[in-house]
């Protein structure tokens, strides 16, 4: 694998060279990027898929709850295109499995996509005050009010070169440009030698803020019923998942059961009639046992198609939430997030 992606690396250099380009054609102001009076937070990463931009996404979105918030997706994997806004009764398909997620959540919530985020919060802009994009910071033809860069805790030691020979999405120096820096799904025992060693590895040229969080874990649900469950004794488990960074789900289950089989598919797969009959068919043979799975993959599984393929499986998925390490150094998140949002409400 190692010297497959040196063999890349021309591939990667040609890449990282075009995203320069992009990003000089943006930043000195020949190509048109657009602000709005009302504040607009920005979430991002620049490695692929895994930062953990959902969760953050709802953070947000219940430190904010009681204020009039919309939130705006390109909703990935969907269907359909153009501005669209999610309802209760919306389906992966049509709106992206990230979007319904957060519609269920936060039924009081404006939930929208748009590919062209720009015309997105133009139909949100005149009757909502807050505005949280998730996956956004590479759209240069925005300009957000406040970004929040995240790294995850483990890629953030990995080497930092661009596809197709390394993992990353954009350039590393597009780290600098951010307001906020988070670096997820870090330990929950958090030691100071951790936090330094990944500052270290940031190498900001400019003091930003940065913060630590780490994932919390839900109860079980059951994904028929939306019932909590306890994990039972000795729980004999089958993982599946559809998401880009499945490691840290599945190390957390290997605490609550005995995993028996993991089966992952490509982030963002849409299920189909075989894949539940294959899962079904590891089931029977193992016996006794619990099918778990993703939250974000639980809002795929609930279209109407697949639902006679799943009624008689033990199906249950995992919500998680982002909590924040205690900032020593300076305002906690929370207050620096408020004051900046606040601070720009016209």
């Amino acid at each position: 694998m190692k010297k497959l992606r040196l063999l890349l690396l021309p591939f990667s250099w040609l890449y990282g060279a075009i995203l320069f380009f992009r990003h000089f054609i943006y930043d000195r102001g020949f190509a048109n990027s657009y602000g709005f009076d009302k504040p607009v937070i920005v979430i991002g990463n620049l490695v692929l898929g895994g930062a953990g931009k959902s969760p953050m996404t709802e953070y947000l979105l219940r430190l904010f709850a009681g204020v009039s918030i919309a939130t705006l997706s390109r909703g990935y994997g969907r269907k359909s295109t153009g501005y669209l806004e999610v309802q209760g009764g919306s389906t992966a398909e049509k709106v992206g499995d990230e979007p319904l997620q957060f519609k269920r959540k936060f039924p009081g919530v404006t939930v929208a996509v748009c590919e062209d985020r720009v015309e997105g919060l133009r139909q949100l802009m005149p009757s909502h005050d807050i505005f949280v994009l998730d996956d956004a910071f590479q759209h240069r033809r925005l300009k957000p009010g406040i970004s929040i860069l995240l790294f995850d805790f483990e890629s953030l030691q990995e080497n930092k070169w661009v596809l197709p020979a390394g993992n990353y999405r954009d350039l590393f120096m597009r780290r600098n440009f951010a307001d906020i820096i988070v670096i997820t799904k870090s330990p929950e025992a958090l030691s100071k030698t951790d936090r330094q060693r990944c500052l270290q590895l940031l190498k900001l040229e400019r003091e930003l803020p940065t913060f630590f969080s780490y994932i919390e874990y839900g109860d079980l649900v059951n994904l028929m019923t939306d019932e909590k469950e306890s994990f039972p004794i000795n729980a004999r488990l089958i993982v599946m998942t559809g998401i880009a960074n499945p490691t840290p789900f599945c190390n957390y289950l290997t605490t609550k059961g005995n995993v028996l089989k993991m089966i992952e598919f490509p982030d963002h797969h849409r299920y189909t009639a075989g894949d539940l009959l294959k899962i079904k068919r590891y089931w029977q043979s193992l016996g006794d046992c619990l099918i778990v799975t993703t939250e974000k993959d639980a809002m795929r599984l609930r279209d109407p198609e697949l639902r006679s393929h799943i009624e008689d499986l033990p199906l249950h998925y995992i919500p998680i939430e982002t909590k924040f390490h205690h900032n020593a150094s300076g305002p906690s998140f929370d207050n620096l997030i408020k004051d900046q949002v606040f601070g720009k409400q016209v």
